[in-house]
Parts: C-alpha cells; structure tokens; sequence
C-alpha cells in the first residue's frame, strides 16, 4: 500500500486538517507536562495548541511544507514551537528528556512501529506520559479517514502489546464523531491510549 506523499497534500494554502487541535488532546491536555514530543506533527494545530498552554514542543514531521506552515499558524497565533523534519522511520528522539510524547494520527506499518515505540518510551522521562489517538481496523470500513492498510491502523491488543513497558492510565477503542478539516471528517473508529512511564524505570 502506497504511503501519501505529504508535501503534495500539505501545498496547498489550506489546512487540511484544520488548524483546531485534536478533542482527544483538548480532553487529556491537564495531564500532559513539557517538553512536549509531538509526532506527524504535520500543520502544526497540536503543538500550536500545546504551545498556548504554555509547554515547550518539538513538532516532528517528514513534510518540511507542514512543518513551515505549523511555523507560519504559530506566528499567526502568537507562540513559539520548534520543528524537526525527520522520516518516523529513522527517527531517534532525545533519550530521557520529554515529559509528554503526543501521537495523533501518526499511522506507521507495524515495523516502524516496532522500531519507533521503545524509543518513544526511552525518550520519556520517570513519570511521563505518551499519548494517542489513532484509527482502529474498524475504521477500514469507512470512508471517514485514515489509511486503508489494515497494518498501519492500531487496536486495543495492538497497543497493549506494543506499549506494554507503560503503565496503562487509558485504552479504549471507541467510536466519535471527528470533525478535523477534509480528511478527517465524520464518524469514525478510533483507539486512545494514555500510558505512563514508571517512575522506577531500569533503562
């Protein structure tokens, strides 16, 4: 299954998906302490509403047209965020720095996934939080988003074995209405996961 090419459906003077964060984020953000490791970061809503509420944030994507216009709306909005191009693939984020990794939407093949995870929980520091919202495998039945490789979409036992070394704070597979610009509009199949990193970690 082809990957999209990012840079050509981010060249366009719309935001695609909007420029509202994530609800899913939106609910959970209390939770969160900087800094703040947000993957597929893409147009830069997330870390520009992670920025509003005063956290430092890394956007990480491997589209440098959504990382410039992720700049452009933190201008616009008035704060500052720092971005990174980097393919997830090959991605090594700082050892035991964050206090938060965001995943919203960052669909990856399994192998990526299986690369990218343990270091994503390497990267936290005792205490931190990864959160995520991804589509489910129900979703390949709708036509409300998200890609259609049954592979790259997650489950409940996708992630609970996947992000085992976390302690679980959430997991669910749930449906919701997800209203994010015009590709992510409708209803939708979608898996969330808040784990936490114990605070007594032998890394």
């Amino acid at each position: 299954m082809s990957r999209p090419d990012w840079n050509s459906r981010y060249d366009t003077d719309e935001y695609i998906y909007g420029c509202e964060p994530n609800s899913f984020l939106v609910e959970q953000v209390d939770l969160i302490r900087g800094p703040v490791l947000s993957l597929a970061e893409g147009e830069g809503r997330n870390a520009v509403f992670l920025a509003s509420r005063g956290h430092d944030v890394l956007g990480v994507d491997a589209s440098e047209i959504g990382l410039n216009k992720a700049r452009a709306l933190a201008t616009e909005r008035g704060v500052s965020i720092r971005t990174e191009v980097a393919d997830l693939a090959c991605y090594e984020p700082t050892l035991n720095h964050f206090g938060a990794v965001v995943s919203i939407w960052a669909h990856l093949p399994s192998v990526v996934r299986g690369r990218l995870y343990p270091l994503v929980i390497q990267s936290l520091v005792p205490g931190g939080l990864l959160l995520l919202e991804a589509y489910s495998e129900r979703q390949l039945q709708r036509d409300t988003g998200g890609p259609k490789d049954i592979d790259m979409l997650l489950s409940t036992e996708k992630l609970s074995l996947e992000l085992g070394d976390l302690e679980v704070v959430l997991l669910r597979e749930t449906e919701r209405e997800v209203v994010e610009g015009a590709y992510h509009t409708g209803l939708a199949s979608v898996v969330q996961f808040i784990g936490r990193k114990k605070a007594m970690s032998h890394e």
